[in-house]
């Protein structure tokens, strides 16, 4: 705990972003050592990793790292061996004594029979630090004269050779000739180094993947021109079909996309740190030889472009089968809004003929009602007697059918008035 006259309650994340700023310090060599260090790609998740670690220093009689640590370091050997936990892989770092010459066996590293791999190995160097002197005349035979790449760095303290080929171990060589460099100095164009062969091989990941929905790509945008191709000609009783299709297809896209939407990030950023430290160290190119960062340019630029590309075709595809299916969505709009106009007028005609009928049968139940109306009225003037009624019953009969028609119309007219009048 702080203590001072400053000693005040401290934000929780101030303690993570200070140690994170030291979290890598540069690591202090030698003038002449040996550097191994493997990556290891996080597989089985990152306690696999960190149980790995720990094994391994307790074996050594070592306190092993705290469960969420990200570094540790230990004596091992010779030497020292440093673990460090990134977001999808972790490197294993181990420095000792150089080998009698460039290129020797390496003797006391902590990866041999009883070392057990956390994960699949994706990076994998070997770097020698040697004073220049007679021993390293010859330094250039030891790597492949079609790739060699060798500069100067730092103002020609120091210069850097290697071939991005691995020897008979599987590992990377890079050799460091040292002109006067302090400890501080070497271990910093050493990371930078290490950086270099490991971001750069977790770049080239992508490129694979890109090469793989290449062709997924392509069949896509092919069953897209053949689908348009059909609404070009009108193809309007298909729109159905069409939009199933579609579909499919705008299935299997995003399902790619998704697929290769983390791995292409994480190449551009790969890239990105690539280049920062190869611009870093500066490099001063040797007469009759590639820098680094030419040899690179060469090689990596084409892959992220491919990557990039691929991410592209994939964007804009997914436009085109966006607009594509809004269209033939149109389309279907449009047929329904037909079919609905069709059903509403087939309504409006099936409710006219039923007004039509329902007039026909208030015509017919005036004459029905009246009619009956009409036969009360006979029924009732025949029990009257000829003295009480002097006219003829049959006459008075005859005259009581317009009153009757015309008083049972105006009261199924009112019925009706009101009823309409309490539909509204």
């Amino acid at each position: 705990m702080a203590r001072g006259r400053f000693a005040f309650a401290s934000a929780p994340e101030r303690a993570l972003a200070l140690g994170e700023i030291h979290a890598r310090p540069t690591v202090l060599l030698g003038p002449s050592r040996i550097i191994v260090q493997l990556a290891f790609m996080m597989d089985g998740g990152a306690s696999v990793h960190h149980s790995a670690i720990a094994e391994m220093s307790r074996s050594r009689g070592v306190a092993p790292p705290e469960r969420d640590a990200r570094h540790h370091a230990m004596p091992c050997g010779l030497g020292t061996l440093r673990w460090e936990r990134h977001t999808e892989f972790s490197t294993w770092f181990w420095d000792g004594p150089a080998p009698d010459k460039i290129g020797g066996d390496i003797i006391g590293d902590p990866f041999g029979d009883g070392f057990s791999p956390p994960g699949s190995l994706i990076s994998a160097v070997r770097l020698e630090i040697r004073s220049e002197g007679p021993e390293t005349v010859d330094a250039e035979s030891h790597f492949d004269p079609i790739s060699l790449c060798h500069s100067t760095v730092r103002e020609g303290q120091a210069s850097i050779l290697t071939d991005f080929r691995q020897d008979r171990d599987g590992l990377t060589q890079f050799l460091l000739l040292d002109r006067g460099l302090t400890d501080s100095a070497r271990g910093g164009i050493v990371q930078r180094l290490l950086d270099i062969e490991t971001y750069r091989t977790l770049a080239m990941l992508g490129l694979p993947l890109a090469q793989t929905l290449s062709p997924e790509i392509r069949r896509i945008e092919d069953g897209l021109t053949a689908i348009t191709q059909r609404m070009k000609n009108g193809a309007r009783e298909e729109a159905d079909a069409l939009l199933a299709e579609m579909t499919r297809l705008a299935a299997e896209l995003e399902a790619n996309a998704a697929l290769s939407l983390y791995r292409f990030g994480a190449s551009r950023a790969y890239d990105v740190i690539v280049r920062e430290r190869i611009r870093t160290l500066a490099e001063t190119p040797i007469h009759g030889h590639e820098t680094m960062a030419t040899f690179l340019e060469r090689r990596l630029a084409p892959a992220m472009r491919t990557c990039q590309s691929v991410e592209e075709r994939q964007a804009n595809l997914s436009r085109k089968l966006y607009r594509a299916t809004a269209l033939v969505r149109s389309w279907i709009d449009v047929e329904l809004e037909r079919q609905n106009t069709v059903l509403l007028n087939n309504m409006n005609k099936r409710a006219a003929m039923q007004l039509r009928l329902q007039q026909t049968v208030e015509g017919l139940s005036v004459a029905a009602i009246s009619y009956y109306v009409v036969g009360l009225i006979g029924y009732l003037i025949k029990a009257v007697t000829h003295d009480l009624l002097p006219v003829d019953p049959a006459v008075v009969t005859g005259a009581s059918v317009p009153v009757a028609v015309l008083g049972v119309w105006w009261v199924v007219r009112n019925i009706r008035k009101r009823h309409a009048d309490g539909a509204h």
